[in-house]
């Protein structure tokens, strides 16, 4: 007798090397896809910051236009050495009004100094166009006390080392903005199209502030060249100031170059380690704050969480990507408003 023997159906499932293959198929393809999708958001953030400074630069525009100078980066008076009256305000607070910003500019007792309670809700915005996207600390500055401080990642651009010569001195920064200082356009001389008004900055910068004076960096007319070692420059760098930690660029209200200032005295996103044993992964140095009306030396460097370099805010509006690799003298020259140098578009 024959028996029927029954066929076993195939196993259509996959086998373990089957589903190796697939998954390190699809391996393969995220790794080549995920660099992309992250260029591709890093171009909308550039896209972004890009804009935000072209805001900024018709701000400024526009209070020239008004006022008839730049705005002052501090207002202050004094006796001497001796501060008398100064409310703290910045720059920025003066261009409030012309970035669609007026109920906060009129929010404002300009009476008063900004860290009073009467200006401290005013002082806790975070302005969403001073913020870049690429920025990986966006949110405000919250203190142990519960008060908060908006932030800002871009800076006026305030001297190369030099600043400010204090309240007894009458030399100008070679910079557009300072204290006590409104230019006019017609002081640009090298051309708007090649001063620079503004650059990036990273926010809760840590920095140092106070120091008696730099040893080595105090006669406006005699600074360091940007590519000298930074310690030999200033060894207050590893150490004998006050240190702020992450404090920097943390007070969008503020005058201080340390909070909305840039200095060209070293290039973009340089990175200089500090404090004792070099504990601070990068470092600002600030020899005195602006408001104690003495003398001010500022290394606070142009920074940013894009690839390869810093959005500038030129004098004509434009906004230009300077890379990292540029020459620190091409770097000073952008800086400087009449330093009758010839600074070709392709240096940067």
């Amino acid at each position: 007798m024959i028996h029927s023997q029954t066929e076993r159906p195939k196993d259509s499932g996959f086998t373990l090397i089957e589903l190796l293959v697939v998954i390190a198929i699809l391996s393969i393809l995220i790794s080549l896809l995920l660099p992309a999708v992250q260029s591709a958001r890093e171009a909308a953030r550039g896209a972004k910051c890009n804009n935000n400074l072209k805001q900024l630069g018709l701000a400024i525009h526009n209070y020239e236009g008004i006022v008839g100078a730049l705005p002052p980066a501090l207002v202050i008076k004094g006796l001497g050495a001796t501060v008398t009256w100064s409310n703290g305000y910045g720059a920025y607070a003066r261009i409030l009004p012309l970035s669609e910003q007026s109920a906060l500019f009129n929010a404002i007792n300009f009476d008063l100094d900004i860290q009073t309670p009467p200006n401290l809700t005013v002082a806790s915005v975070v302005i969403s166009f001073l913020v870049c996207p690429s920025e990986v600390k966006p949110q405000a500055r919250l203190l142990s006390d519960g008060t908060q401080y908006g932030i800002a990642t871009y800076g006026f651009v305030e001297g190369d080392w030099y600043v400010w010569g204090g309240l007894t001195g009458t030399q100008k920064n070679r910079s557009a903005f300072g204290p006590n200082m409104s230019r006019t356009w017609a002081e640009l001389s090298d051309g708007l199209s090649n001063t620079m008004l503004m650059s990036e900055g990273k926010a809760f910068m840590t920095y140092y502030r106070d120091c008696p004076t730099l040893s080595r960096v105090n006669n406006p007319n005699n600074i360091p060249p940007p590519d000298a070692d930074p310690y030999t420059v200033a060894p207050e760098y590893l150490g004998g100031c006050t240190v702020k930690v992450e404090e920097g660029r943390t007070q969008w209200f503020e005058s201080g170059v340390h909070h909305n200032g840039i200095t060209t005295a070293w290039p973009p996103n340089k990175r200089i380690p500090g404090g004792p044993n070099k504990i601070y992964a990068d470092l600002d140095i600030n020899s005195s704050r602006e408001k104690l009306g003495k003398p001010s030396f500022a290394a606070v460097t142009a920074r940013s969480y894009h690839p390869g370099g810093v959005h500038a805010l030129m004098g004509d509006g434009s906004v230009k990507f300077v890379k990292d690799s540029i020459n620190g003298q091409i770097w000073r020259a952008l800086g400087s408003v009449a330093g009758n140098e010839v600074v070709n578009g392709d240096a940067y």
